[in-house]
């Protein structure tokens, strides 16, 4: 099969998309399908290079977020000559323009993955919340009326896209990821090493957070939560960076957390899962998550995760199995008095921890269920404007 995936953006970007992508073009290449890429670039040239076609950008609304300004068809000519079988469609912006574009000239289907739960962005472009909630809803079920097929990466994104009355076919596949880096066991010379660079001592307990800094992550909570139950050994890890760091180590000093706490900053990809391993607990308070790829790759590493409590993580953190989700500060410290009383349960945390991680979540696994919906997509397909679209009040009046 000829695939070509679209995304608005690519390495060397780092963050939850360019990452099922990754993983999703290499497992869909070791299957044997040619795989290409179409993204914008990092200015305004376009260009191709090595099966990815870069296209011409600018910055947009959102910190890191660009922009097309038009289709570019001249810069898509030789995909059109390339005559891709199916269009994977992973953002709803510039790219997915020219993958509409694309797929009407072809006659292919699109096949689109719902990553982002807008909803949880609206304080960038709405006051209203419920105004917020309207415009994206709207907008989604636009959206996703030109595709064949959409995939949604839990549960909690399938039940969004149906309350939004998404007319399309949606398929629940978990994003896979590629868990190889995360299952070696670092040496505890390599993880003292790098504990004690980073002022942590190996008697400490460490809460690690890992990702993007920005508001919509709720890292102040984390914050907050740890200086009101700050207890003595307790070190709060933060590894990542973003628009929102400037704001969280002010804040962390508004709050007194002082050695308390680490901004270790961006770390290279081949590094994360040492990372990882440096934590005896992961944490979130993120309720943006569509597919919480970092607890997946935290758990993968043996580390139990402390988070709040969230739809798209039923099923995969287990409280008072492989972890602890929590809905109040209450709760929370519940959870840390646990952990801090029975400091050798973490290791059977770990461990089942990392079991579910394995049996759920491989990329490979991913990969053959994406697969099959591309063929089904492919055989059943029906151009976009042969598809009538309803609102969902008015399905229901019909049925």
């Amino acid at each position: 099969m000829k695939i070509l995936i679209t995304t608005e953006c690519y390495r060397p970007t780092i963050n939850g998309v360019v990452t099922s992508v990754v993983n999703l073009q290499n497992e869909l290449e070791k299957q044997g399908h040619d795989v290409r890429i179409l993204t914008l670039s990092l200015d305004t040239s376009s260009f191709e290079q090595n099966g990815v076609t870069y296209i011409g950008s600018v910055a947009a609304l959102y910190p890191g977020v660009r922009t097309a300004l038009r289709v570019h068809r001249k810069e898509l000519r030789s995909l059109l000559q390339w005559k891709p079988d199916v269009i994977h469609s992973q953002c709803e912006f510039s790219t997915f323009r020219m993958a509409r574009y694309l797929a009407q000239k072809l006659k292919v289907p699109i096949v689109h993955t719902y990553h982002t739960v807008y909803e949880d962005y609206t304080h960038y472009f709405s006051p209203s919340r419920t105004w917020g909630r309207a415009a994206v809803a709207w907008f989604s079920r636009y959206i996703l009326n030109h595709v064949q097929c959409v995939v949604a990466p839990t549960e909690k994104v399938h039940h969004l896209l149906t309350s939004y009355g998404v007319p399309t076919d949606i398929q629940i596949v978990p994003t896979g990821v590629d868990l190889i880096q995360f299952q070696h066991k670092r040496s505890f010379e390599r993880r003292s090493l790098l504990r004690n660079q980073l002022g942590l001592t190996d008697n400490d307990l460490v809460l690690i957070s890992v990702g993007r800094l920005a508001k919509e992550k709720n890292v102040e909570e984390v914050l907050r939560f740890t200086a009101s139950y700050l207890h003595q050994g307790v070190k709060l890890l933060i590894v990542g960076d973003g628009p929102y760091r400037e704001t969280l180590e002010q804040y962390a000093k508004e709050l007194n957390l002082g050695d308390s706490i680490v901004f270790a900053g961006m770390v290279q990809p081949h590094e994360v899962g040492d990372y990882y391993q440096l934590g005896d607990v992961f944490v979130s308070a993120s309720n943006s998550e569509t597919q919480g790829l970092t607890y997946i790759e935290a758990m993968a590493s043996g580390v139990p995760v402390l988070c709040r409590q969230d739809d798209c993580l039923k099923g995969v953190v287990d409280t008072g199995v492989n972890g602890w989700q929590y809905e109040s500060f209450e709760q929370f410290q519940a959870a840390m008095n646990d952990i801090l009383q029975n400091r050798d349960k973490l290791s059977e945390f770990g461990r089942q921890a990392s079991l579910k991680a394995l049996s759920k979540y491989s990329s490979s696994a991913f990969a053959e269920s994406i697969e099959q919906i591309y063929m089904r997509a492919i055989t059943s397909y029906q151009p976009a404007s042969s598809r009538l679209w309803l609102p969902a009040s008015t399905k229901a009046a019909i049925k």
